[in-house]
């Protein structure tokens, strides 16, 4: 099912002959996750085993609650390059605040952690929504600022010692039998495909992204809508910051690393469309669900890392081709 809502806008509807090439399209990436891992099975067994299937849907769930971080602001038009810094950052300020706080070290880490994700979505939304500075330039700056803090208040290195509970609970904890990280993307998955289909905050998202200049003569408050999308953005990399904190178990300042590039594959991969407007939070869902089965195949094989980074550029420019090509016909 998409998760882009219907816009108001007159359809013919020919129920008597079903769109074939639309069912076709929207099958593309799950047939694609299925021929991977046949095709990688028969090459390593090893892929396909029970034990490292779970460890392809906990590490799913991490680039998903990226992706679908992502995936918010493209479809407006827009980027988060501050994302994988943001998650550094997060990861940082959250362990030291955990280590250094007397009662309630784990509750009031948590809440650093979420206030770090706030400020950094405001800050880009002010100045995207608020003042009009194009959004590549600005999460670039502001990528290069929270990098620089990262490494600042840590010293440039890892924060250990945070709270055994903190670990226990995100990283190795289970509810009803499913890891807490994957509970957390599904959680975040399904409030947002809500959002996005039945708000008129998601729809907004969407008419913002095919056409901004309609949405504001429809009454979309585009500004807003933009600068709250942002601040939701850096929530979610902060969500996905404690959780890979705590699979850490320590603050890290290069946690981010290639967050934000991946991410981004994983939503254009999905069938985000860079040019806004199109894609989705299942989208963004099955595209991690690939780059994150490529990745546990290259490494189980010992792909060397570099190598690893040229194939999932391959991946993007592949995937932006193809998306132009349907956008074509």
């Amino acid at each position: 099912m998409s998760d882009r809502p219907d816009m108001a806008a007159p359809v013919v509807l020919d129920r008597a002959r079903p769109d074939i090439r639309q069912f076709a399209v929207q099958a593309k990436l799950p047939g694609l996750v299925f021929l991977a891992l046949l095709v990688l099975g028969l090459l390593d067994p090893r892929i396909v085993s029970s034990g490292n299937l779970w460890n392809i849907a906990i590490q799913t769930s991490y680039l998903a609650l990226f992706a679908m971080a992502q995936t918010m602001v493209l479809l407006t038009r827009g980027f988060d390059l501050s994302l994988g810094f943001t998650v550094s950052l997060v990861s940082v300020i959250s362990a030291m605040v955990m280590t250094g706080t007397g009662d309630m070290p784990i509750l009031w880490g948590i809440a650093a952690g979420l206030g770090v994700g706030l400020l950094i979505g405001g800050l880009n939304g002010v100045l995207i929504a608020g003042i009009g500075i194009n959004p590549l330039v600005t999460t670039l700056g502001m990528a290069n600022i929270v990098m620089a803090l990262a490494s600042t208040v840590s010293g440039g290195f890892p924060v250990p010692g945070i709270p055994e509970a903190f670990t226990e609970a995100l990283a190795e904890g289970r509810v009803i039998g499913i890891p807490v990280p994957i509970v957390f993307a599904a959680l975040c998955f399904a409030l947002l495909f809500l959002v996005l289909r039945f708000t008129v905050f998601g729809r907004s998202l969407y008419l913002i992204g095919a056409n901004p200049r309609a949405a504001k003569a429809a009454g979309v408050r585009t500004g807003r809508v933009v600068a709250i999308d942002y601040v939701v953005c850096s929530l979610l990399a902060a969500i996905g910051a404690m959780l890979l904190t705590a699979r850490t178990g320590s603050g890290e300042p290069n946690l981010g690393g290639n967050l934000t590039l991946e991410s981004i594959a994983a939503a254009v991969v999905g069938g985000v469309r860079l040019t806004g407007g199109e894609g989705g939070v299942t989208a963004a869902l099955l595209g991690a669900l690939f780059i994150t089965i490529i990745s546990n195949a290259m490494n189980l094989m010992q792909v060397d890392g570099y190598l690893q980074q040229v194939l999932l550029g391959l991946i993007i420019l592949a995937s932006l081709i193809l998306g132009r090509d349907h956008k074509k016909r």
